[in-house]
């Protein structure tokens, strides 16, 4: 079967691929024509990442077969796959912190003068390409020292410098900024353009609508549908992934909170240095009261990372304090925070709240080990109880409580911790991102229990680069500009374009006094 008679770029037939006795890809066909966007959507655990593997040559099938460039591939494996210029680019960042940008884009094809490195050149031709595809990376930094949406930047970059004519994007925009995800769309339409072929594994419908020429979409690791993206809707596309009909929007049909309730969380003047001595957060006042949602809305980078990790305990505050239920908890510990009815779900959830070498059931020791403790000894039958409750929950997949995090998807990962922390009883709840690389039904679940964590009583702290996130959930909206809060709205029963338009001009530093 010859490229040229059928336009294929990439694809396969009758693919599986186990792992035990869980079966993540059943039988499935794809094909990805030359030039073309091609969105591959499902639900976490639907087996969307195993069958980009595999077509990569991480993970070869156990049956079926692997086309690139229309030809059948009889060792599927990562060198033919790039040999045949496919490139991937992983939601998990695939970087190495010690080493430079530059050093990490040319890892493993690094360009010589004689017998040397010319890491010279190759920092110039990565400012070059960086320049056409407008990706802001600096060659001589420290990858220890990027930020999320700087690291994903240089993911995408070394791709594009290795020559890739398909390019595998496995959740590309869940660390961008919307700016930033609107330039990424510039060059991915430049790229299909000029010839390129573009495969978008995405949670993100809008994105997808507003991106992909065509759809498949995938449902415990099986096709269920492939279709053009002109003239369907997210909600055909959120049925066809869950197989029911899925609430979009987290609808807010109560009263908001009284400015009279209880305050639960406060925060005064808090200041926090990043490790570099600058100042990430310079003198931030806020406080969440009783059944009460605080949305903090911002461009990343501008302190949401430092105020969650301020207010949890693991960053030191240089000046002001955290109070939780009028108890100054500022020199407190984490441990003693959680004891006093803190929860906290991170944005980084590999780094901060996980153990991907132990089992889902073990992960729920983290942080809660006195719960699970009798006379020294290790309760198995409670936490191996508690753990299927989490499953049954959150609806996570594979619903097996022995299964080792590292084995599954990030959305998997997400509704473990977030679930973890739910089965605490709150006084106050930290969510940074907390649907970050989550599915359209998973998505759905996190917000109703964000939200029942509000009816209980709880003060929710909100932090999400997902401004529509902010507008459904939250109560009050603050703004974080250059670590300081340049707005506030409140009472929000207006969510419209107004409201919409109001925070965006504040993330963007306009200025408020701070009742806009």
């Amino acid at each position: 079967m010859s490229d040229e008679a059928t336009g294929e770029a990439i694809g396969c037939s009758h693919l599986w691929k186990r792992f035990g006795d869980t079966v993540a890809n059943r039988d499935v066909s794809l094909s990805v024509r030359r030039g073309e966007i091609h969105a591959v959507i499902g639900e976490n655990g639907a087996g969307k990442s195993t069958l980009m593997r595999a077509l990569y040559g991480l993970e070869p099938p156990d049956a079926g077969e692997v086309r690139l460039g229309g030809e059948v591939v009889a060792r599927p494996s990562v060198a033919e796959a790039i040999r045949r210029r496919v490139g991937m680019v992983h939601q998990h960042f695939m970087l190495v912190s010690t080493l430079t940008v530059a050093e990490n884009v040319v890892l493993g094809n690094e360009p010589r003068r004689g017998w040397l490195l010319d890491l010279e050149r190759a920092a110039r031709e990565i400012e070059a390409l960086a320049r056409t595809y407008q990706l802001r990376v600096e060659p001589h930094q420290l990858v220890s020292s990027l930020s999320v949406g700087e690291a994903q930047r240089v993911e995408i970059v070394k791709v594009l410098w290795r020559g890739a004519d398909v390019l595998i994007l496995d959740e590309p925009t869940a660390v961008l900024t919307p700016a930033e995800v609107d330039e990424l769309f510039g060059v991915l339409r430049g790229l299909a353009k000029a010839g390129k072929t573009i495969i978008l594994v995405t949670h993100k419908l809008d994105e997808v609508l507003a991106l992909a020429g065509n759809i498949t979409v995938m449902r415990r690791g099986e096709v269920v549908a492939t279709l053009p993206a002109r003239g369907a809707t997210p909600a055909d596309l959120a049925r066809a992934m869950v197989g029911r009909d899925v609430l979009l929007s987290a609808v807010r049909e109560d009263e908001p909170t009284p400015r009279t309730a209880r305050v639960r969380l406060a925060i005064e003047k808090l200041t926090v240095a990043r490790d570099d001595g600058s100042i990430a957060l310079d003198g931030v006042d806020l406080e969440v009261r009783t059944g009460e949602i605080l949305g903090i809305a911002g461009v990343e980078g501008n302190g949401q990372t430092e105020l969650a990790l301020a207010v949890a305990g693991v960053l030191p505050a240089r000046s002001g304090s955290v109070s939780l239920d009028g108890v100054n908890v500022t020199a407190a510990p984490v441990r003693a925070r959680q004891q006093r009815g803190l929860g906290h779900v991170p944005e980084d959830r590999q780094g901060r709240g996980l153990l991907l070498s132990m089992s889902l059931e073990d992960n729920l020791l983290l942080g809660r080990e006195t719960a699970y403790t009798r006379a020294f000894w290790l309760d198995r039958k409670k936490l191996r109880a508690d753990a299927e409750v989490l499953i049954n929950r959150l609806d996570v997949r594979p619903p097996d409580p022995t299964a080792l995090m590292s084995s599954l998807s990030g959305g998997n990962q997400q509704k473990v911790v977030v679930g973890r922390e739910l089965q605490r009883t709150l006084s106050a709840l930290i969510c940074a991102q907390p649907t970050r690389g989550v599915d359209v039904g998973a998505i759905e679940r996190i917000h109703a229990e964000i939200l029942k964590v509000r009816a209980s009583g709880g003060a929710v702290l909100l932090l999400s680069a997902e401004l529509d996130e902010i507008l459904a959930l939250s109560d009050r909206i603050a703004v974080l500009y250059r670590g300081r809060v340049v707005g506030t709205l409140d009472n929000l029963k207006d969510r419209r374009v107004s409201t919409r338009a109001v925070v965006g001009a504040l993330m963007l530093g306009a200025t408020s006094d701070g009742s806009a």
